[in-house]
């Protein structure tokens, strides 16, 4: 065997769950495991089996123009009739994630399958459909990563899985940007995009001369698929360098944009609690 390589014997038994112990009392979960949970004790690895579980796939994408990362899956108990693609996988399911992750395995619905797309250090640039000026041109990826999403996870989770007929995209801040990018760009793919404190003052942070996601869906009309806004924040909104975007005054939460993009897509004839849905609570944050 070439040096550094190891093999182990595995419980057969469906749903076994197991750690890789050091000879020293040290048990940790297996790293490089299919299937895996979490409990009091932190990450455990798991025998495939029958139940809902954590599934996940290494370097997806690699070689492409974005680096690969880490697909994670959490797998219903139930044949799922939905599927939801998020970013940030690595804050949606370990309960050490940061700010105590999402936890979205405690809440999903019986038959939601939910893909979580890990982040990369380039996440600024991949999470955002233009470049902007932050002291420097940032940004602009987002083509690049909303075809990862449909050219290479989309078909993954399809062979692993089965894709589920019914589709979505949501995330947070940039990730709530990339989510609006991603049914733009394929709007007879999703039936819901969802965008929580979305940054979508993002293209008019330095001097203007990148559209917005804002003016984006402005000048597109009604697309044939849900939209949920949300964001914490409050405070008195201002447009005072007169570009259109309310993205000055003292808010926070990007809660003065995501009013704007509320009421731009109602003005175009998106209809309230039909296929538009826009929430607010002035505790919530979202990072």
């Amino acid at each position: 065997f070439r040096s550094g390589f190891s093999w182990g014997l595995l419980p057969v038994d469906p749903n076994q769950r197991y750690k890789l112990a050091d000879g020293q009392g040290n048990f940790v979960a297996d790293p490089w495991s299919r299937s895996y949970g979490y409990d009091a004790f932190g990450e455990f690895s798991l025998v495939p089996g029958t139940g809902a579980h954590l599934d996940r796939f290494f370097r997806v994408g690699q070689g492409g123009p974005l680096a690969g990362r880490t697909v994670r899956v959490h797998v219903p108990a139930e044949a799922p009739t939905h599927v939801l693609y998020m970013h940030d996988g690595q804050n949606l399911f370990n309960p050490g994630a940061i700010w105590g992750g999402w936890r979205l395995g405690e809440s999903a619905p019986p038959a939601m399958l939910i893909v979580g797309i890990d982040n990369t250090p380039a996440r600024m640039d991949e999470y955002t459909h233009v470049a902007d000026d932050l002291g420097g041109s940032v940004g602009g990826l987002g083509d690049h990563y909303a075809a990862l999403v449909e050219e290479v996870v989309r078909p993954l989770i399809g062979v692993k899985y089965g894709e589920p007929a019914i589709a979505g995209t949501m995330g947070s801040s940039l990730g709530g940007l990339i989510s609006l990018h991603i049914g733009h760009t394929y709007p007879d793919r999703y039936a819901f995009v969802g965008s929580m404190s979305g940054t979508l003052g993002w293209g008019s942070f330095g001097p203007h001369t990148f559209e917005t996601m804002i003016e984006r869906y402005d000048a597109a009309g009604v697309l044939p698929f849900v939209v949920y806004l949300d964001s914490g924040g409050s405070g008195t909104c201002a447009d005072t360098d007169g570009d259109g975007i309310e993205d000055d005054g003292d808010a926070s939460d990007n809660y003065c944009e995501n009013n704007q993009m509320r009421d731009v897509l109602a003005a175009d004839g998106w209809t309230f609690g039909v296929d538009l849905h826009h929430w607010r609570s002035e505790e919530r944050r979202v990072g």
